[in-house]
């Protein structure tokens, strides 16, 4: 089975830098997928039996292919091991040897029981950067313990001022401590290659899903530290500024930013009530958040009247931060999201015609893809990666009938 090329307009900032990530699920492809788009050659090492765990996550399929495991491994190149295999954990220790980084989210200890741990990968190659993603960070008393960024965010605390008043705990709707976790990572890499660049050494990196979820708690921190006291739900308003949240309209909600006094009178002249600016219950931000109700209501009363399209136009003519709360598939589909490349195209041996999520992250010098090389199957590239390795053909077929290397192709 032939692999599928990578685009040869492929490049970016971290061209020439290759990444072995052995991460998988969520976090650590999240930052693989980040390395990679901006440029890295990233090879996805998949254990064997099974491969990545994402591929088994089976609603929804794209012709008998994992969407989750498609959305977060494009432009990666994919060989399968089975590191309980001797022989398995020699291809791994040779491919660290002529790589940057390599990645990797397993409870802690587990790649040192296989004798894989970072004092013995740093022997066979000082520059290398490890890093790791863990549940609650390698040092501390909780290090041992699993992490799923449900755990996560109930921990952090976000939970607990998610949602609306009166309310069971919610979390966000989408994976928050995963995906930042991924993103810190990614940061925490990027580092320390510009660091190696001066002193040639290579280290560990890591974070957690624990301090990536508490890393978004900014805003409830500050008040909390100043005050000793926790915030609770507050649905879509801010609990430092006002308003600043959805308001009903007609056909939907819209996002009104009142964050600072100017753009407070701006609504109040765009709404017809300029009188607002001089009641007392709403002329300075304290009024507001002291009546947010009683201002909630207010605005409801006029922005129920009218369509979001209505209040679009107004809000823009009046120079105020608006928006329409979006539903993924028009937030996916606008005009500005597609010309900012934030969907991306590929074409999959087996799923056919995959989107996925554009990078977030410009550069003057790079051009931003449309189109990506598409997800690996199984061990896609493992003749390829194995030859650029040193392995011959013989190598290779013995590697793969030890089991020590999975066969090009033999799943998804």
């Amino acid at each position: 089975m032939s692999a599928s090329p990578l685009p040869p307009s492929r490049s970016g900032p971290l061209h020439g830098i290759k990444v072995l990530e052995l991460a998988q699920i969520m976090a650590g492809p999240t930052c693989g997928m980040m390395l990679a788009d901006m440029g890295a050659d990233v090879i996805k090492v998949e254990k064997l039996p099974g491969g990545d765990d994402s591929r088994g996550y089976r609603e929804p399929l794209l012709n008998g292919v994992s969407a989750p495991f498609l959305v977060l491994n494009r432009n990666k190149r994919g060989i399968a091991l089975n590191l309980k295999i001797d022989s398995a954990k020699e291809v791994l220790k040779r491919m660290v040897a002529g790589s940057d980084v390599l990645t990797e989210n397993y409870r802690k200890g587990t790649l040192e029981k296989l004798g894989l741990g970072y004092d013995v990968l740093a022997e066979i190659n000082p520059r290398l950067i490890y890093c790791a993603v863990s549940g609650y960070g390698r040092t501390g008393p909780m290090a041992d313990a699993p992490g799923f960024d449900l755990i996560a965010q109930g921990f952090s605390g976000l939970m607990s001022f998610t949602g609306h008043p009166n309310m069971p705990p919610a979390k966000t709707g989408n994976s928050i401590a995963d995906i930042n976790a991924g993103i810190l990572a990614s940061v925490g890499i990027c580092a320390a290659l510009v660091e190696r660049a001066s002193t040639g050494k290579g280290q560990v990196v890591e974070t957690s899903l624990m301090e990536a979820a508490i890393q978004q708690t900014y805003w409830q921190a500050a008040v909390y530290f100043a005050t000793g006291v926790s915030a609770s739900p507050l649905g879509s308003s801010h609990p430092l500024t006002a308003p600043y949240q959805a308001f009903a309209c007609a056909d939907g909600f819209i996002n009104i930013g009142g964050a600072n006094q100017a753009n407070w009178e701006r609504i109040a002249d765009a709404l017809g009530h300029s009188e607002w600016k001089m009641d007392n219950r709403f002329k300075t931000n304290t009024d507001r958040m002291n009546n947010l109700d009683a201002l909630v209501n207010e605005i409801e009363r006029v922005t129920r009247s009218q369509t979001v399209a209505h209040w679009q136009a107004v809000f823009d003519a009046a120079g105020v931060p608006a928006g329409p709360v979006h539903t993924l598939a028009q937030a996916l589909t606008h005009e500005q999201t597609l010309a900012r490349a934030m969907v991306v195209n590929s074409k999959h041996p087996k799923a056919g015609h995959v989107q996925g999520i554009g990078h977030p992250i410009k550069f003057s010098n790079h051009t931003q893809p449309t189109e990506s090389s598409p997800p690996p199957m199984l061990s896609e590239h493992a003749f390829d990666i194995l030859t650029e390795f040193n392995y011959s053909k013989a190598d290779i077929d013995a590697l793969i009938a030890q089991g020590a290397v999975a066969s090009p192709g033999l799943d998804q």
